[in-house]
């Protein structure tokens, strides 16, 4: 279990490092614009996207 936990946080930085890496003007700019955004608003992004991701983990480990 911890293994498959680290393998998947070593995925996740790998892919936002790249992100940072190729469009860092971008990201600059979308994590200002994050700063506008209420803190419920916030939730209701970030909710669905987890469960999507949760989703996603368990269609691949059925």
């Amino acid at each position: 279990m911890l293994e498959w936990l680290t393998t998947a946080l070593g995925l996740i930085l790998i892919i936002e490092g790249l992100i940072y890496s190729v469009f860092p003007k971008q990201m600059k700019a979308m994590l200002k614009s994050i700063l506008d955004y209420s803190d419920s608003t916030l939730v209701w992004i970030g909710l669905p996207v987890a469960l999507f991701g949760l989703f996603l983990i368990w269609i691949v480990r059925i």
